[in-house]
Order: structure tokens, then sequence, then C-alpha cells
């Protein structure tokens, strides 16, 4: 194609070759900056360390440079502060180069530095959703006047955002500032793995009326170097992962922080350095972190899912992983930190310590293969961001009438399934609780959300989102063992779970959901931990049934060690007679029935709930894979599934009941107190279960075993 340099104003050509060296642009970079310099919206598509930033940053500077904006006018939002640090350093060159400036405005930020900001703001700012939303509400900020001249939004990790309440949020903000801009504000999206790119688009054109494309280039044909590790415990896991690491420079992901301390412990003082990134490290160690390995030769970080976005920690020879993560957006995102030298492939070895963690690598490996990324669903009726977004526009300036709320809440893709019945029924229940008050028909802060979010001037309620909640495990006879996330308390039945923490099984005694602590003994010997026998994941539909595919079938791949693959034949032999490719199947044993569904953690969640409202007296414990019963019997069961056949079942009060019943309260929302019952309910069904997505699959299996 024809290169878009030429198209670049000539002080930002001049410095790309002067100051950069560069002989040329990507192929990405030419059509994205081609589509921008058009005024296109825009959502980029390419890999880790691909060029989309360049991509992006290039042609907004270009613009900023050509039509001579007086202040802000490129908006840069990263969803993690941690990216944004990562990245001030890059786009403050680019700017500098040119003779323009950024300024990085989050939560650590010192205030005498954003009010110096204020006073004279610069082109660039880098920010995140949440502190956008300080400089809307904010007494002391002229908002008007600060993004009168805003013209271009670039949204990074755009696929972490898009489908949830964050990206509800930001786009909410996004239409916010919009009206205060003189421009028709364009919305460029940056992403390495999303699986459906022109509904991302969609999502992010909002109320632009600017033309929409996915700049997607054909990519050469990648080499990548794939090996799935078994091994019988963690610390000969951890072993072998360092003598594959010695004299390289690695990443070592983890699905929790315990076991990155534990890999981190076993692989020290076999020569190669080892530091630790998760979310419970502090930020100074975090950067000290990154900063010694950008400079090392030798060298390891275990880490979370914390250096799984685009945060740059320089050239890698190998990434190494603990289990699987739990999607394949995620084994991408973290295969693509390596490769990016000439003639070197990216490279993942996956150090299973659990046998069900092999199936689960091999499902992410093939389904990569075959092309398939998730898609990200969008939402339409996303009542938690609406609460929010109609208490933070009640809070700034003299209030906000309902009217007024309502014409901008209705431009938001995530609330446009919400009618207006529905609006004036929230915001009269908003006042009936005194949530809200009205004056002059203004609606402004009351009396429960002063009690609720104002301390320090409200800064609880800038805080959009609670962060998950984590619950300690402790011995019946004291001393702690390490923590499990809420999602998977959530489903833990006391005197029945088990569950892998610290290299062990454990028998749960108590759940303790005001106090989070989960009570713990030792598992009884052969007793199989639960989830799937491995780690607290919530897999989806897809991966769960391409494991259901691998166990059914006789391939063998080139990629699993011998371990691995002795693994495989051995778990394909187990349920040899039971699975059957696509609907799994029923095993009836000496106390307990295994409903083996393959449909993921949200629909068998939604299996449980179901059959516990026709079968109050049964035990019921569903995971990824598998929902257990003790209790009943195989006929019953037969009956049960027959009658959720019927589309009326699905929408019984018994049900919902049920589903209430089953859940702590706080569990959904920040903003949950505030909800009227109504609302409740339907979050809970959007949050945990999956209706639509069960009786789908529910119609398949049943038809698929008629014609079987």
């Amino acid at each position: 194609m024809v290169s878009v340099f030429p198209r670049l104003a000539p002080r930002l050509q001049e410095a790309i070759v002067a100051r950069l060296g560069w002989s040329a642009l990507r192929p990405v970079q030419d059509e994205a900056g081609a589509a921008l310099l058009d005024g296109k919206n825009a959502v980029v598509l390419a890999p880790t360390a691909g060029g989309k930033t360049e991509a992006s940053i290039f042609p907004a500077l270009s613009i900023l440079l050509e039509e001579k904006v007086a202040g802000l006018g490129v908006i840069y939002v990263a969803p993690i502060k941690a990216l944004l640090n990562n990245q001030e350093t890059r786009l403050g060159l680019y700017t500098e180069m040119v003779g323009l400036d950024r300024f990085v405005w989050h939560g650590d930020t010192p205030d005498h530095e954003r009010k110096r900001f204020l006073r004279d703001p610069c082109e660039l700012l880098m920010t995140t959703p949440e502190s956008l939303e300080v400089m809307l509400v904010s007494q002391r900020i002229d908002d008007a006047r600060l993004f009168r001249n805003v013209r271009m939004f670039i949204i990074d990790e755009v696929h972490a955002l898009a489908g949830t309440d964050r990206g509800a949020h930001l786009l909410s903000v996004i239409e916010r500032i919009t009206a205060r801009s003189q421009c028709d504000i364009q919305r460029v999206g940056l992403s390495a793995t999303v699986g459906n790119p022109d509904a991302i688009l969609s999502w992010m054109k909002g109320t632009s009326q600017r033309e929409g494309v996915v700049i997607d280039p054909p990519k050469p044909k990648a080499q990548r170097q794939l090996l799935v590790v078994h091994r019988p415990d963690l610390p000969s896991l951890a072993r072998d992962a360092g003598k594959v690491a010695q004299g390289k420079k690695s990443l070592f992901f983890c699905q929790s922080r315990a076991t990155t301390e534990s890999v981190a412990e076993a692989m020290r003082g076999r020569g190669t350095e080892v530091y630790v990134h998760h979310s419970a490290v502090s930020k100074e160690e975090r950067l000290r972190a990154e900063e010694r390995f950008a400079n090392a030769k030798d060298a390891c970080i275990a880490c979370t899912s914390t250096l799984e976005l685009g945060i740059d920690v320089g050239d890698l020879d190998l990434v190494l992983q603990a289990e699987a993560p739990e999607t394949v957006s995620s084994f991408l995102q973290r295969m693509g930190r390596t490769g990016r030298r000439e003639g070197r492939p990216a490279n993942t070895t996956f150090f299973c310590e659990a046998p069900q963690a092999v199936l689960q690598a091999v499902a992410l490996i093939e389904l990569a293969k075959a092309g398939w990324v998730e898609r990200v669903d969008v939402q339409e009726r996303c009542w938690p961001v609406v609460v929010h977004q109609l208490l933070t526009m009640a809070l700034a300036n003299d209030g906000v009438a309902p009217e007024e709320a309502w014409a901008h809440l209705a431009r938001v893709r995530d609330f446009q399934g919400i009618g207006r019945e529905e609006f004036d029924r929230l915001v009269a229940h908003l006042l009936e609780d005194q949530s809200l008050l009205q004056f002059s028909g203004r609606l402004i802060i009351g009396p429960k959300v002063e009690r609720l979010f104002g301390r320090k001037n409200f800064m609880e309620l800038y805080a959009v989102f609670t962060s998950p909640q984590s619950y300690t495990v402790e011995l019946q006879e004291g001393g702690q063992i390490g923590t499990l996330n809420q999602a998977y308390v959530d489903r833990l039945v006391e005197g029945v779970s088990c569950f892998l923490l610290g290299g062990r099984p454990w028998l749960v005694v108590a759940v303790n959901h005001g106090d989070r602590i989960v009570k713990a003994s030792p598992a009884p010997r052969g007793r199989e931990p639960t989830w799937g026998g491995f780690l607290p994941q919530f897999l989806g539909y897809d991966v769960c049934q391409k494991v259901l595919d691998v166990l059914t079938s006789s391939d063998e791949p080139a990629y699993l060690d011998a371990d691995a693959l002795a693994s495989l034949r051995a778990q394909r032999a187990a349920h040899a007679g039971t699975l059957r490719p696509r609907i799994g199947g029923i095993d009836v044993t000496s106390d307990e029935i295994l409903w083996w569904t393959f449909a993921g953690g949200r629909i068998n969640t939604t299996l449980r709930h179901a059959l516990a409202a026709l079968n109050p007296s049964w035990t019921i414990v569903p995971d990824n894979f598998v929902v257990k019963i003790r209790g009943g019997m195989q006929g019953e069961l037969q009956d049960s599934i027959r009658r959720m056949r019927d589309p009326g079942f699905w929408t019984d009060e018994t049900f919902w009941r049920g589903v209430s019943m089953g859940l702590p309260g706080y569990r959904l929302s920040k903003f949950q107190p505030l909800v009227p019952g109504w609302i409740e309910r339907e979050m809970l069904a959007s949050f945990l279960i999956d209706i639509e997505g069960t009786q789908t699959w529910h119609e398949r299996a049943c038809r698929e075993l008629r014609t079987g």
C-alpha cells in the first residue's frame, strides 16, 4: 500500500527520521495513519509490540501540528495506572520531539502538578476513566474550557474495557466530554486480541458521526514454539522451569499470587535473578522489578496478569505459564511478549501440575491455531453505571434535571436497552430512599449517598468499581493458608467442596461471608478437589467445549512432553464410555451423580440453581466441566432435565428466589444498596448466570441426544 508518511506534518516526518532513525513505517501504521488523517474512527489491531501506539499517536500529533490546537487536543486513556506510567516516557519523547507536551493524570499525580496543568493545559493528556470523571465533577475545574478543543480519544487495550462496567463508564464520560467539545471527537481503540472488532468499533463510536474502520492488516505467518509439560508437584515444576529459564530473560505467568510466590521461592538460588510482580506487591517494588529486569540478561519475573497488558519490559526470550490461563486472548497476549526479534519464534511453555491443566492448555492452543479468540459481549442494560452516572451528575455544579440526565444516558450504547419508564422508576426509587433529593426540578445528592460515599469529598464515589473481594483461608486450629477470590468462594459448599491451594488439597469446613473467611482442614486422602481439579477459574463455554473435544478425540498433539501425553491418555481412559462429543454424559457413582456438561462456569452455575429450585433437598456443586449432585437419583435428574426444556421455567419466581438467597448481598456492585429489587435481580442474571446460553446449550444437548 502507499505509505502515509508524506501526509504527516513535516516536523513529525523530520523527527521520525532524525530522532528515531526510522526508514519506514509498519503496515499497521501506514493503514491506521491514513484512516485517522481521513478523520475516521478506528479499531487498530496488532500483536503486542506490533506498533499500535505509534499507529495512533503519529497521526494524532500530525493533526495537532497541522490544525494548531490551543490547549488540550488529544486524550489517551489506559485501563490501569501502570500502563500510563509505562507509556509516559515513550509518549513524552514523541511529543517533545515535535515541540508539544504530554501530561499524566491519575490517582498518584501530585496536586501541585495537576494545578499547573489546569492553568496551562498541554496538548496530550494521559489518564484513566476515573480521573476524567474527577475532572468533570470537581468544582475547581472549568471542564467546559478544558475540553473545548478535544478532538481525539485514544483508548489503549480497548478489549479490556468494552463489555465491562468500566467500559460503560468510560463511554458515558466520553459523551459528557463530547458535549463540551466543539468537535465530533474521533475515537481510536487499540487492541492485540479481540474476536469481534466490528462490534467494538460500533460500541466505541457512540454518537460520533464519523465513518468507522477496523485496521487489521495481514500478518506474516508467525513462528510459534509451544510445549506442554506435566509435573507431579510445585517443587518439581519450579525446578524444571528454573532450568529452562537459566541464562535467558523470561516471564513466568501464574494464575494466583500464592503460586507466584511459591514459584519464585523455588526458582531462587538456581543462578537466575527472580522478581515477583502481582497486585499485592507494592508499586515501588513492581517498578523496581520492571526496571531491573529491563536491563538484565539472566532474569525471570514471576507474575500474575499484572504484566499481561501492554506494559513494556523489553525483549524476552521465553514466556512460561504455570497451569493455564482462562482465555485464548490471555494466552495470545502473553505469548506475544516473545518473538519480537527477527528470526525468533513466539513461544510459551506450559508447566502443568494438575492433570486437567494439561487439557486446558491443549484446548487453548487448538482454539488459537484455528484462529478463534473470545468475543467481547457489549452490554446494553448496565444498571450500576447508570446509577453511578446519575449520582455524579447530581454532584456536579447545581445538580441535574431528570430530563437532562436521561438525554445524556440515552446516548450511551451500554444503556440503550433501558427504556424511559424504567429510568423514571429508578429515579423514583432513589428519591424515595433519599439517595437523591429534588429541589427546583433538579436532582442533588441525598443523605443516603452522603453516608455511603461522602467521605474525603466523595472520593469513594469517584472510584466507580469495587475491587474483587478476597477471602482469607484459615485452618480450624488457627493459621492462614492463603486467599481465594470471591467468585470462587460463592460456589463452595461446606463439608463437600475441596480446593487446591499452596499445592495441597483442602476441605471446606465453613464459609463466613461477613468476615470473608473460609475455614478449612486438610482434605481426606482420596478426595479430589472441585473446580476442574485445580485452580478456581471461571471458564467460558467455548474453552470448555474444546476440552471435551480434546477428551473425546484420539489426536495426540506433538507439543506434549512424555508426562503430559501420559496424563492426556490417562484422562481419556478415565472418561471412556461416559463422554460423547459435544454433549458430555452422565456418570453415576456410589454417592453422587456427575453430569458432565463441559458448558462453562456460568452455564453450570445456572444449572445448579435450576436443579436446586426443582430439588431443594439436593446438594449440588458445579464447576466448569461437571455438575455434581448428592441426594438424588438418576431418574430424578433425567426428569429435571426434561422439565427445564419448558421456556416458562426460566422465568419462574421460585427459581429467582433460589438465586437471590444463594448469594451474599454485596457481591455485585458497590451501588447495589441503592437499587430496587427488580434491578438487583436483573444484575444477578447478567453477572452470575446465563439463562439464554443455558437454554441454547440445553436444547442443543437434548436434540443431539435424540439424534445420536
